[in-house]
């Protein structure tokens, strides 16, 4: 598909969502794995099913109930994506960063994204929090490739700071007010959605990664394309094949999600009051 029918689809979309909600949002949510129940915080929400919205993907995995929800999050005007989009669902790269292409349409300048991610680095445990310091892109693919529309960006954006400094260092002021503890380091993003084997994890970690997880990365990537500002935040739900030393499963994923959600909750709402202020 051309850059321009991308546009043009772009557009539509963002077309019909202001016409379905009344809010002009300036940060956008990506949420994760269990950590949809971040938009049920949202005030005055207006939810928008996806399988509504013109060319917009559907979510077709467990803990991702599939729908826009705008509204005001501590008096900030939001858009949450309330579930992702995966490469190993069948999406291509264009077709799962989509719905950022149209946050940045509606006008959004900033975007938190969070994930579900295993743990690679041994000094973290299964349910804690992570700021994403940095990301290795291993899906083998890159959702800018194509021809370029420069009203999207440049050809060769720069990733020196995929993830805002500046919004970290708030993160880590409003955890440490909250007594959360956060982790810090760098996401690797694999394709899945078969878990990694003993051995990849060993070599992730020698590539210098902390976790591992199957999206995020090709989110940021188009965001800061856009010129979106962005956190990003981890919730570890398990340690990695060969660290753990247990079989893993989706429904633990879940589990650990839920038992993390009032941090997690409590964690982003601190950094809304004043990510837009920075």
């Amino acid at each position: 598909m051309s850059s321009d029918a991308i546009l043009e689809k772009t557009k539509q979309a963002a077309d019909f969502i202001r016409q379905s909600a009344s809010v002009q949002p300036k940060l956008g949510l990506v949420l994760g794995s269990g950590l949809g129940v971040l938009a049920d915080e949202i005030a005055d929400a207006q939810v928008v099913p996806y399988g509504q919205i013109p060319h917009f993907p559907v979510s077709t995995v467990e803990g991702h109930a599939g729908q826009l929800v705008l509204g005001k999050l501590e008096g900030q005007p939001v858009i949450a994506l309330q579930g992702r989009f995966h490469y190993y669902e069948g999406y291509s790269m264009q077709e799962l960063t989509f719905p950022i292409r149209v946050m940045k349409e509606l006008g959004v300048e900033s975007l938190i994204v969070t994930n579900a991610a295993g743990g690679i680095n041994k000094g973290f445990q299964a349910g804690e929090l992570m700021l994403l310091r940095d990301h290795i892109n291993f899906q083998s693919n890159n959702p800018l490739m194509g021809p370029n529309h420069s009203e999207w960006g440049v050809r060769f954006p720069d990733m020196s700071e995929a993830y805002d400094p500046a919004y970290a260092q708030l993160a880590k002021r409003v955890a440490e007010s909250y007594n959360i503890p956060l982790q810090e380091g760098v996401y690797l993003a694999v394709t899945g959605p078969s878990y990694e084997t003993p051995a990849e994890i060993r070599m992730f970690g020698k590539m210098g990664a902390d976790a591992v997880g199957m999206s995020t990365v090709p989110e940021v990537i188009v965001a800061r394309h856009a010129g979106i500002r962005v956190l990003g935040i981890s919730c570890i739900s398990n340690m990695g094949a060969g660290i753990q030393g247990q079989a893993l499963a989706h429904h633990e994923v879940m589990e650990i999600a839920e038992k993390v959600k009032p941090q997690f909750i409590q964690l982003v709402k601190g950094i809304v009051q004043d990510i837009l202020h920075i």
